[in-house]
């Protein structure tokens, strides 16, 4: 239930996705636009909305209702016509929305921040323990586990694990020192979430969450791996993409020709490695993460294919670039009828200018990226490698915020804690800071020291107590196993 802060090197810091201690000296990156632009669409048929915060104990987001009255308008502008679920979702690209920031798009945003915050919360990334790798909580009790504040509101209906081919798994993944591991050869890399029925019932919708954990890794992966561009005809269906080179081993290859990068969509072989790679001696992993997302999405799909629909993926950091992955594959393969949104922060640029093409060809797809101004990731592999940038961008910045340190280490700028609490009081780049909603200030530093000192917060004081020590019976001290709910189970496919 922690994340450890790890040293790396400065030569890789414009590559990295899990960055820690850098040097004070690093310099801010220079201020880069999108102007990506989308064809717009329209849901009429949705229902307008209105918002209410269920009575927990915690700090996000509300949930976000329906309602039937189609002049209903936020507090902040009460003349302002309530945009619709489609609306936020990006049906009209967010146009109006993003500055000022509409206040129910602000709730939308902490709830998917906060649904990804859960995945690092849970995430046992103790090498010491032969569960390293796993979900600390099973999935009955995940939200309950990891306080999410609408822990009664969603369901967690399936897990989701990776695993890389060899050569590159050690690159990504925690693996136990023990002879006793839960499993050698995969990670749990997420998690699939559903709206409960009585909360389906008070929304006028079945809401489908796919939340991809972030990397907490300390290896410099990307050295490894690269930035190569690898052809995505492995994931069209039909096959389209006929002028893609077919490598000995009948796979597309990576062709660096101008002129193949231009008509082929491309993404980062990376990205694809996790996504579609699967290993037969894995009970966890003998089908690839793609399978296992595309499977229950379809079953989900079917389940409820009397109610009005929605899958949102969401996802930070290396979580964000397979947000944006799957969610264009699940439009490519099929899902075309249902709102698909990717709202991701701290984004890596996905593919090549062919692949953001083909992604905005679907009108049911939808990318909103919320990218902290400094953070260095979002340029990362960069336009020269021939990658751009893909979905629309609410643009951020931490230094805005009178609780932050002014600090130089390039983790602080692409924390997540620190992206929600600027959300929660973003009034655009002319205006000041100021908190819209409510949201406790002391999330910033659960895996970091990015408050200052006057808040009176400890740095990283999300952990396991005692590191998840105990005493047993004989009064020596061990790692604490797991209760009978919380062991990892393979998923039944």
């Amino acid at each position: 239930m922690f994340i450890t802060t790890h040293s790396l090197s400065t030569n890789t810091i414009r590559c990295l996705f899990s960055i820690h201690q850098i040097p004070n000296n690093f310099l801010y990156p220079m201020e880069m636009g999108n102007n990506s632009t989308k064809q717009t669409h329209s849901h009429s048929h949705f229902h307008k909305l209105s918002l209410h915060r269920p009575n927990h104990n915690h700090n996000s987001a509300p949930i976000v209702t329906m309602s039937n009255n189609n002049n209903a308008a936020t507090k902040a502008d009460p003349e302002a016509e309530e945009p619709t679920w489609p609306e936020l979702l990006g049906s009209n690209n967010w146009e109006g929305l993003l500055d000022p920031l509409n206040l129910s798009l602000r709730k939308l945003v902490l709830r998917c921040g906060d649904l990804i915050q859960c995945t690092y919360d849970a995430f046992n990334n103790d090498e010491n323990s032969k569960y390293c790798g796993s979900s600390r909580y099973g999935k009955a009790s995940f939200f309950n586990k990891v306080m999410f504040e609408a822990a009664s509101d969603y369901q967690v209906v399936s897990f989701l694990y990776a695993t890389a081919r060899v050569g590159h798994r050690e690159a990504f993944f925690f693996h136990s020192q023990s002879r006793e591991s839960w499993d050698r050869e995969s990670n749990w890399i997420g998690y699939i979430a559903v709206a409960t029925d009585e909360a389906s019932s008070a929304l006028g919708r079945r809401e489908i969450y796919v939340v991809w954990r972030g990397t907490t890794r300390n290896y410099e992966w990307i050295d490894v791996l690269g930035a190569d561009l690898e052809s995505v005809q492995s994931l069209m269906h039909p096959p389209h993409v006929s002028a893609a080179k077919q490598g000995n081993d009948g796979d597309a290859s990576s062709s660096d020709s101008d002129d193949d990068n231009e008509k082929v969509p491309k993404v980062m072989r990376g990205w694809l490695t996790i996504y579609t790679s699967d290993d037969p001696r894995s009970q966890f992993a003998k089908t690839s993460a793609r399978v296992q997302l595309l499977t229950k999405i379809k079953g989900l799909i079917k389940q409820y294919q009397d109610e009005k629909l929605s899958v949102t993926l969401v996802g930070h950091s290396l979580g964000a670039s397979l947000s944006v992955l799957s969610a264009f594959d699940l439009v490519e393969n099929g899902v075309s009828d249902i709102p698909v949104s990717a709202i991701v922060f701290g984004c890596a640029q996905v593919g090549n200018k062919a692949f953001d093409q083909r992604f905005k060809s679907y009108p049911n797809l939808n990318v909103l990226h919320v990218r902290n101004t400094i953070d260095l990731i979002p340029h990362y592999p960069g336009h020269l490698l021939g990658f751009v940038d893909t979905g629309i961008e609410l643009v951020i910045d931490t230094r805005k915020s009178p609780s932050l340190k002014d600090s130089k280490n390039p983790s602080d700028w692409h924390n997540l804690q620190a992206m929600l609490h600027v959300v929660a009081g973003w009034n655009g780049k002319e205006k000041e800071f100021e908190l819209k909603v409510k949201r406790s200030l002391a999330l910033v530093n659960k895996s970091c020291e990015f408050l200052k000192d006057e808040c009176l917060v400890p740095g990283s004081w999300w952990i396991e107590k005692n590191k998840g020590m105990v005493r047993d019976e004989k009064g020596d001290w061990v790692l604490a196993p797991p209760g009978d709910e919380d062991l990892p189970v393979p998923e039944e496919y």
